[in-house]
């Protein structure tokens, strides 16, 4: 029987490298020879196995995991002592002891998630189980650095009196989203060149590990939202499909039997940059990129042309006069450019899904769903499967929340290569 490790389990793994989960972490599988590593790793399988089926017996915990009644038993023990499991309420059978369940604490640990978008600034406290504790926003239209360093500054700092001293030792770290040129396409967006140049060559993650001694991790904002998804949305029952989110740009992630790709440059999934049908009438010009025809932004300049309030791309307006017949023309183009795009990554990655989401109401969200299908219908599918259809489940937190799911689940995913390389 393994030598039982009194530590809490987060404070048993080694410690991060400059602040950053990265390659100095040895994985859970490479520790499976040693007692403690086998106990650790176990910690983590009912953990997870918990955060994926909800609250289970002892009995459904050992069947699931395929631990021993005894081993779940004392993990069952140690996690509760150390806060991180609960007791439901005792199950009473027909014979025998009622068999009482066990479910994540959601006091047991908390994570900081910073969306920087090109839009606003969204900050989240996030509980073990994925609620959220706490929200504060900064509205822009584009962002300076040196501001978001201060507001994030306040934040944390209102965090930890929120939370007090005790509560405040259960954080796990900071996850920042952010896109990974936000310089990038400034002509298109009308950005005063000197602005987006405040970006290029900037250290965000340092900057932010300056304002705490909290570990920071940095994580494209697509790929953190679709890390959401992954966790605790559809992707926990889907094996390969790519993820699409729309927002000021559009941009995605892609699973591959159930682990997020970043990607040798951190570029998988990113949809945006895909070429899109060139016109007949250019010849000779570069074709659009799909981030030109499917990406919030476009709708925003209709609404502007138009003089309309340019932020009800992300609300119900979106589906309201005098909004609702500019959105109407918007969505079969978008949904045309993202069915191209699907159709030519079903072809060459044999996805099981593809799962479309966005900083938009639910509504909006629906109808572009249902135009992407309807432009994945016009295609001829002979010898290729075409992928299931799906809206994602998590909406406009979904970078956020990636980004805080990061560090979090670092700490106590089974398989922690996800995070680790997601953050290196």
């Amino acid at each position: 029987m393994p030598q039982i490790d009194k530590r809490p389990l987060s404070a048993a793994l080694p410690p991060p490298s400059n602040g950053v989960l990265g390659a100095t972490m040895p994985d859970a599988h490479s520790r499976g020879s040693r007692q403690r590593g086998v106990r650790l790793y176990n910690e983590r399988v009912v953990l997870h196995t918990l955060r994926k089926y909800g609250a289970l017996t002892a009995a459904d915990l050992a069947r699931r995991t395929q631990l021993t009644a005894q081993t779940i038993s004392l993990i069952g023990k140690g996690l509760s002592n150390e806060g991180l499991l609960l007791k439901d309420e005792p199950q009473r059978g027909k014979v025998g002891q009622p068999a009482v369940p066990l479910r994540l604490n959601p006091e047991g640990a908390f994570s900081i998630g910073i969306l920087v978008g090109r839009r606003k600034m969204d900050l989240l406290l996030v509980d073990f189980v994925g609620g959220i504790r706490g929200r504060w926003s900064l509205g822009y239209s584009f962002p300076e650095p040196a501001v978001l360093l201060e507001q994030i500054g306040r934040c944390l700092k209102l965090i930890g009196r929120n939370l007090g001293r005790e509560r405040s030792s259960r954080l796990q770290g900071i996850g920042v989203a952010c896109p990974l040129s936000l310089e990038g396409w400034q002509p298109l967006l009308g950005v005063d060149e000197s602005l987006a140049r405040s970006w290029s060559g900037i250290d965000f993650r340092a900057a932010v590990s300056q304002l705490t001694e909290l570990p920071v991790t940095l994580i494209k904002d697509t790929a953190a939202a679709c890390l959401a998804e992954l966790v605790i949305g559809l992707g926990r029952e889907l094996r390969s499909h790519l993820y699409v989110f729309v927002d000021t740009f559009i941009g995605g992630g892609l699973v591959i039997d159930g682990q997020l790709h970043a990607g040798l440059n951190g570029n998988a999934g990113a949809i945006g940059s895909m070429a899109v049908r060139p016109s007949l009438d250019t010849p000779g010009k570069a074709p659009p990129q799909l981030l030109d025809q499917a990406s919030l932004f476009s709708l925003e300049t209709r609404f502007a042309r138009a003089h309309l309030d340019r932020t009800a791309v992300t609300d119900d307006r979106a589906l309201q006069p005098p909004w609702r017949s500019h959105t109407t023309a918007w969505l079969p183009e978008a949904g045309d450019a993202i069915g191209w795009a699907v159709n030519g990554a079903a072809c060459l990655l044999d996805l099981d899904a593809v799962v479309i989401d966005g900083s938009m109401g639910r509504d909006f969200l629906q109808a572009l769903v249902m135009e992407v299908d309807s432009a994945l219908g016009r295609y001829d599918w002979e010898g290729v499967n075409r992928p299931r259809l799906s809206a994602g489940s998590v909406g406009a937190d979904a970078r956020a929340l990636g980004g805080a799911l990061l560090p979090l689940h670092a700490s106590f995913a089974p398989d922690r290569d996800l995070f680790l390389k997601l953050a290196a």
